[in-house]
């Protein structure tokens, strides 16, 4: 009895990865009802896949989205021949990972506490600071990066788009992508660095 219980969920199982490939397959045709659909039924599955990868609960949901922008970023080079789950299940084992890293990172070099901040009287000592967080100084700073690596930035960095892509937008060859990515960051940092 068990032997056919457990035939039939398995089966369940199936239909359901089987279905859930055709949202998919309907969502990359454009089918914006198909996709939200799916969305709606990854969900739970994501969050339980969350949860088994160690992540702390108050975390949970970080990774869920992190998820969700990724399916959402990846979902061309989803093959609706295979199964969806594991496809999903990889993309949640690597968001996990990520957050992991980054907690990790985090928690060795920050320090938190109220007397760790300083604040000063003089008004002009905060004048840099003011530039930066209106965005001025960056936007500046970015304007005078040259021409290909203001645009490799901008496709990769801010409209998130994969290297091959940027590179199929630009123009460029995606190693050239990748390089001109690489130096407008550099490049922004040094700027940082000399304006302090």
């Amino acid at each position: 009895m068990t032997s056919a219980r457990q035939e039939a969920r398995e089966q369940d199982r199936r239909d359901q990865d089987r279905h859930w490939a055709e949202l998919m397959r309907a969502a990359q045709d454009g089918d914006t009802a198909a996709y939200g659909e799916l969305l709606r039924d990854l969900l739970p599955v994501l969050r339980i896949l969350t949860r088994r990868q160690g992540i702390r609960p108050d975390h949970v949901e970080d990774v869920v989205q992190d998820v969700l922008l990724t399916i959402h970023r990846v979902r061309h080079t989803y093959d609706p021949a295979r199964p969806l789950l594991p496809w999903v299940a990889a993309i949640t084992y690597r968001r996990a990972i990520d957050l992991s890293r980054k907690r990790g990172r985090v928690a060795k070099w920050e320090e938190s506490g109220s007397d760790r901040y300083e604040t000063y009287s003089d008004p002009d000592a905060n004048k840099g600071l003011d530039a930066r967080e209106h965005g001025d100084w960056l936007a500046q700073a970015v304007a005078s990066l040259p021409p290909k690596q203001r645009e490799a930035l901008r496709l990769v960095k801010l409209r998130e788009m994969s290297i091959a892509e940027a590179a199929t937008v630009s123009g460029q060859t995606p190693g050239a992508v990748k390089v001109n990515v690489h130096r407008a960051i550099a490049a922004l940092r040094a700027l940082m660095a000399r304006d302090g």
